[in-house]
């Protein structure tokens, strides 16, 4: 998949490589101009991943290759338990939560998953959790505390799930009950948006000690889209939208809303996930170390302090 801006480093990348092709095919000395093009490709990428709209890092945080929970999880670890059902209505698949080993020590990973086919995509309800899924993710947090382990969210959802039958069993609810058990949690909480963070459907995992956002992710009441429709009640200014509200990792660090950005690969975090991955685990790790020299009274303070001091005005 490639989206409309990448398509001029596309176009290029696929001229190095006829290049290199022809060079092989016909034992001919093409290094000089391969080594040019190598260069002025990586030039261009530079040049265009730092210089991204708003709305083209809302693409990029959607992209088809883009790495989900799942794929983030079996990187960092090698022994990762997935723990299933609500013990209530049933097991949401689009809200994901296991045990897991990083560097020797047992870990809570919770996450939203999405799919890569149609089928997937059905099952896991396109990332977007019905209250089961968040009171599945509660009962994981709780499990987490009663043994002492620390708790890893991985945050990727277009938003909770919106059906008329999500309503009757209390969505709103359980992600309100969510967000006020997570403030009081008393084993170390990272939330990580990985892609998409919309809504109280990523709020209903995200309240944590330290909440960072990769390069490439938005995070934001509501979606471009969502919004276009609303005020203009068309999706054709979804552009316009995205520049309003301000929802990149870079806006929400400058507002406070996050406590730092993790940086991707050039291109996009489904360009290297190894290399992603090594990225999240050492920001993981360095996190938990600073967090372990405080009592759980002080990171509880601290957790409430920081997210009450959000939205407020001083005139």
């Amino acid at each position: 998949m490639v989206l409309e801006f990448e398509k001029p480093i596309a176009d290029l990348e696929q001229k190095l490589q006829e290049m290199k092709d022809l060079a092989r095919g016909r034992n001919i000395d093409l290094s000089k101009d391969i080594s040019s093009l190598e260069g002025k490709i990586l030039a261009l990428k530079k040049e265009t991943f730092a210089n991204l709209t708003r709305w083209q890092r809302v693409q990029l945080s959607r992209h088809a290759d883009r790495p989900y929970a799942l794929d983030y999880i079996y990187e960092i670890t090698n022994d990762f338990i997935e723990l299933h059902g609500d013990r209530t209505v049933k097991d949401d698949k689009a809200m994901i939560g296991g045990l897991g080993d990083i560097d020797g020590r047992t870990v809570m990973f919770i996450g939203q998953q999405k799919g890569r086919n149609t089928k997937q995509r059905q099952e896991r309800n396109f990332g977007m959790a019905n209250p089961e899924g968040y009171r599945k993710a509660l009962r994981l947090m709780k499990m987490a505390e009663k043994f002492g382990k620390p708790i890893i969210t991985l945050i990727d959802t277009p938003g909770a799930f919106p059906g008329i039958e999500a309503e009757e069993r209390g969505q709103g609810e359980a992600i309100a009950r969510n967000i006020k058990e997570m403030f009081t949690l008393k084993v170390p909480v990272i939330c990580i948006i990985i892609g998409e963070g919309a809504s109280g459907g990523a709020l209903g995992i995200a309240i944590g000690d330290r909440v960072f956002m990769l390069e490439n992710t938005w995070y934001s009441v509501i979606s471009p889209e969502s919004c276009s429709s609303i005020l203009w009640r068309s999706w054709d200014y979804k552009e316009q939208a995205a520049e309003a509200l301000k929802l990149t990792s870079t806006d929400m660090k400058s507002n406070g809303l996050v406590d730092d950005i993790i940086p991707e690969p050039l291109g996009g975090a489904h360009k290297d996930i190894k290399e992603m991955s090594k990225t999240i685990k050492k920001a993981i790790i360095q996190a938990l170390k600073t967090l372990d020299k405080q009592s759980p009274e002080e990171r509880i303070s601290q957790r409430i302090d920081k997210f009450c001091a959000m939205g407020v005005v001083v005139e």
